[in-house]
Parts: C-alpha cells; sequence; structure tokens
C-alpha cells in the first residue's frame, strides 16, 4: 500500500511528535483505504517527548532525516534469480519465458553475479574449446539436464574437472590417439566402442541414440568408475547441446565487477551513476547486503513523489531535507506562515492557537472519531508542553479547555503529570552541549538576508538552566559558523518563574535584544521576565526590530 507520511518539524518536540502520531491515526481511520498513513518524525525524540511516549506505550515515529527519493522508492523489477551451478541453457530459457535480457545469479540471496544473454552467447561460441566442460567445473546434473538424458552408472554429484569432450568417430584401433583419460566422450550405441573408451579410462561417456546399452558395458564401466549417461539424442545434437551445460558462473559477469545500488541510495545519485556505465539493468541490494531486484534507468521515470503532510510547522527552513522533491498534500498548524511553495493547492489548516495537538483534538471531533486514552494522553502532552503547563502566552482558552477533557480521557493530574514531563525534558545529566543544544531549536530568516537561529529549554529548576547554560555558551559560537547564521540565541525558560534567561552570539545580536526587549545584555547573557514564548514573544520582536 502507498504511503502519505505525517511529520514535524527537524529537532522535533513534543507537540511535533505527539501530533504526528495522532493525525496519523486520524487518517487511517477517515480514509478510503487507498493509502497508509504513517507517523514520521525529522529528528531524535527528547527526553520529555520519551516520557511521554513511554508513559502512554507509544512507538517512536519512523525516524526520515531525509525525503529525496531513494531506490526502495522505485519500482524495482524484483526476479528470482538463478544458482552459480544453473546451466547457461536453462538460464536463457528462463530469460526468453520471461522475456528478460538479463537474470541475477544469487547464492542464499547474496549477489554472486549477474548473467545475460550476451554472456550466454559468448559462452557458446566456446564451442571450439574442447575442455570447456572442465574449465566451467560443469556440474554432472547440468549434462544430464540438457540432454534430457538419464545417469545409468555413478553419481549425479559432482563436476568434470578435467579432461576434454570428445566425439567418438574414429576406429577401434586408433581411438587411443584421440581419447585420453578422463575425457568425456559422445558415442553411438556400439557396444564394442563403448567398452574401447571405457578401457582407455575416461570419466564419462554419453550414449546415444536411446538405444539400450548392453548389460556388461554397464557392469565393466561401474567396475572403471566411469559414469554413463543415456540420451535420446543423436551425437550431433547432443555434441551441440553439451557446452550449455557449463554453469553460469563461468560465464556471468561476477558482482566485484558490476555496478551496485543500494535501496538507500537517492534516486539523484543514481541517475548520475547510470550515465557512467552503459548497462541495461542495475542489481540492488539491501541493508543486509542481500538482492532485491534489478533496476534499469525507464524505471527511474516512473517514480512518484512522495507525499507528505506536514504538522507544527509550514516553512522550508524548519522541514525534513528533501522537501522540495516531495507533494505537499496538507499542513495543520498554529504557527506564523512562512515561505513555503507548493505545487498544487492544498489542505492548509492553521490557527492561533497554542498547540498543534488542539488543532488536531478538534478534527477528531469534527469527523466523529473516538479519541483513546493513548491518543488523548499524546495529545494532552503536547499542548501542556507547548503552553508551558498554561504559563506561555501562546496558551488560549481553547487550548485549556481541550487539554482538561483530554487529561480526563488520559486519566491524568495535570500538575503533577506536567511536573513529571517537565524534569524529564530537562534532565540532560551525561548530554552534550550538541545533544541539549537541538533538542529544541529552529531557523529563521529576515529581510532575506539575516539568518538566525533560537534553541530553547525548559525547566522547573533554576540550579539546572545554570548548569545547562554553562555547557551551551562555548557551544553556540561553533553552531552560528558552521550554520553560517548572523546570530544564535538560546531561550533558558525557567517555567515557574516565568523567566527566560537568554544566551546569545553572532555580530549585532547585543543590539537587536537590547533594543527589542529593553534589557541590558551582559556576558553575552539577558533576563527576560515574562518570556516564555519563542513563537509568540522572541521571534516576532527580534524580526519587527531587524525589519525596521
Amino acid at each position: 500500500m502507498k504511503k502519505i507520511h505525517v511529520i514535524g518539524h527537524k529537532n522535533p518536540d513534543t507537540d511535533s511528535i505527539c501530533s504526528a502520531l495522532a493525525y496519523a491515526n486520524l487518517k487511517n481511520q477517515t480514509s478510503n483505504g487507498e493509502y497508509e498513513y504513517e507517523a514520521c518524525r525529522a529528528g531524535n525524540v527528547n527526553g520529555e517527548t520519551k516520557f511521554v511516549l513511554d508513559h502512554f506505550n507509544m512507538k517512536d515515529p519512523t525516524f526520515v532525516n531525509d525525503m529525496r527519493p531513494r531506490v526502495t522508492d522505485i519500482n524495482i523489477n524484483k526476479i528470482e534469480g538463478v544458482s552459480e551451478s544453473c546451466s547457461i541453457k536453462a538460464a536463457g530459457d528462463k530469460m526468453r519465458a520471461l522475456k528478460l535480457v538479463s537474470l541475477p545469479v544469487l547464492e542464499d540471496k547474496k549477489l554472486k553475479g549477474i548473467v545475460s544473454i550476451s554472456d550466454i552467447a559468448y559462452a557458446d561460441m566456446d564451442i571450439f574449446d574442447n575442455e570447456i566442460l572442465a574449465k566451467a567445473k560443469t556440474p554432472y546434473k547440468n549434462l544430464i539436464s540438457v540432454l534430457n538424458g538419464q545417469m545409468l552408472v555413478g553419481d549425479e554429484e559432482g563436476v568434470i574437472d578435467s579432461g576434454k569432450l570428445s566425439v567418438s568417430a574414429a576406429s577401434i584401433e586408433t581411438m587411443s590417439e584421440f581419447v585420453k583419460p578422463n575425457d568425456v566422450v559422445i558415442l553411438a550405441n556400439r557396444s564394442d566402442v563403448q567398452k574401447a573408451v571405457i578401457k582407455i579410462g575416461v570419466q564419462c561417456i554419453i550414449a546415444c541414440m536411446g538405444t539400450e546399452i548392453e548389460q556388461d558395458v554397464l557392469d565393466y564401466a561401474k567396475e572403471k568408475g566411469c559414469r554413463v549417461i543415456a540420451t535420446s539424442y543423436d551425437t550431433f545434437i547432443a555434441s551441440r547441446l553439451i557446452c550449455q551445460a557449463i554453469p553460469v558462473a563461468f560465464a556471468m559477469t561476477p558482482a566485484d565487477k558490476l555496478w551496485v545500488f543500494s535501496t538507500t541510495d537517492f534516486v539523484d545519485d543514481v541517475k548520475e551513476a547510470m550515465t557512467k556505465k552503459r548497462y541495461r539493468y542495475f542489481p540492488v541490494l539491501n541493508t543486509e547486503n542481500e538482492f532485491v531486484g534489478l533496476v534499469s534507468r525507464r524505471r527511474l521515470l516512473e517514480i512518484d513523489q512522495k507525499k507528505l503532510i506536514l504538522v507544527d510547522h509550514n516553512e522550508a527552513s524548519q522541514a525534513v531535507d528533501g522537501l522540495e522533491e516531495c507533494e505537499i498534500q496538507e499542513i495543520i498548524d498554529h504557527h506564523r506562515i512562512g515561505a513555503l511553495e507548493t505545487m498544487s493547492p492544498v489542505y492548509f489548516r492553521n490557527q492561533p492557537v497554542g498547540c498543534t495537538a488542539t488543532i488536531v483534538t478538534q478534527m477528531y471531533r469534527e469527523q466523529g472519531v473516538e479519541i483513546t486514552k493513548p491518543i488523548a494522553g499524546l495529545l494532552c502532552s503536547a499542548i501542556l508542553s507547548d503552553t508551558l503547563m498554561f504559563r506561555s502566552p501562546t496558551c488560549t482558552e481553547v487550548d485549556k479547555q481541550i487539554a482538561n477533557e483530554l487529561a480526563a480521557i488520559a486519566d491524568i493530574e495535570i500538575e503533577d503529570y506536567a511536573k513529571q514531563m517537565f524534569r524529564a525534558g530537562s534532565d540532560l545529566k551525561g548530554k552534550s552541549a550538541d545533544e541539549i543544544f537541538y533538542q529544541d531549536y529552529k531557523k529563521f530568516t529576515a529581510n532575506d538576508d539575516i539568518k538566525f537561529g533560537v534553541g530553547q529549554i525548559t525547566s522547573l529548576d533554576q540550579s539546572e538552566l545554570e548548569e545547562i547554560k554553562e555547557k551551551i555558551l562555548p557551544y553556540m559560537e561553533s553552531v552560528r559558523e558552521d550554520q553560517g547564521l548572523n546570530m544564535v540565541f538560546f531561550m533558558l525558560t525557567n517555567i515557574l518563574e516565568e523567566t527566560t534567561y537568554l544566551a546569545l552570539t553572532g555580530e549585532g545580536s547585543e543590539d537587536v535584544i537590547e533594543r527589542a526587549f529593553n534589557v541590558e545584555v551582559k556576558d553575552h547573557l539577558a533576563v527576560l521576565p515574562g518570556v516564555m514564548s519563542r513563537k509568540k514573544q522572541m521571534v516576532p520582536n527580534v524580526l519587527n526590530f531587524i525589519q525596521q
């Protein structure tokens, strides 16, 4: 079944994760079954969100770091391969039946090579090499198969690894000049000739014309350790067919000389590689190095764009990588409307509430879908997180009302549960500055040329925020340089004090904050009383000042 991915922003917070899970669940219950809606995440699950998922026994959404189409999104030609010991005749017959020009050669799902019609044609040209059966280490089973024959004496197992191929046409007196020990000899059904070549010490005789072989010949062959194969074909047909018994391993192009793709390779990279190699088909392996199928250039033209539903964001800078190559179906968000272009009209629901989960809850009700306890828990947690337990200025009466109703369904006491959740989110013992910084971080652009990033962490404990500040301050300048930003800000928000301690770096950042918030900056730090929300307070104030 085709998928539509429901995904939040990079560096996902609790709302981004929980709204994706809840909305994917709603869509799966209300759709016509044409698509499966899969909740995804564009980053790691932070401590707060992990607490929520564990509390309500919910699995993480699928991690996706890049939505560009990959080989796995192509309609791969899933072909059943042949073994290395398969005869080139059997391989050719299979190709004709399936209308293919090549086949994978596999052992235990591992790719050993590719055999093509041209490989078989070249191998068949070796008919003039009378040692071809030995060089190719041809299994006796292949001889029996291509000759439609029967092994009368000897074991079907084993391979021909010495001697040459002869067709007995000489007299008995001169036969030893042409037939040598360990040869494989094709002959007619004359008992005297059969005994003569067996006496020389050949490893196998192939008796043609389908007449019954005398018992004393069979007994003599057994005594001398000579295999006997009987076929109804005459010597001419048998001599033509027998070279087609060689195994495909001898004729194929081995895997180490092939251009092989992985299911995880990006289609753009595959297209570029295909221009350098003029193969018709390319093998594809999965992450376990197992053969999946073959892909051609034509298949790349048939690829469908991935379909996305964006939740909790509507700006390309915050979206999963590869967004520009996807088809956006819907956007459900509560942030300002940013710069995001779509190729066709989409369902866009944007409301001035404190949390995307509030909107998703309304959509459950509008469509008459029951909200189960786990889903209610996710949605309520997202609202408590985004509104900082109703203390954020982004919080509306609608958020409060819906959160209380969801809490009743989820069987949680809001204040106690929220404190546990926030403590889990701010428990950063053992975490690096990188892990802390990117736990909740977004990038913004002003006047098309000024780029800045804003991270945020919330806590009930001021001493914990002081500890985090000491880790984050030295790290921020490297973030600014690595990402090519003008300024970087990091909000250390004390929920109980309803105050943000703002760390900042970058040329002009002090002037921006001092004038935008009418505060003093000292040692790259500013205290912002009453500032709790990045969305409604921090970012709008910075943007308004820059755009003046």
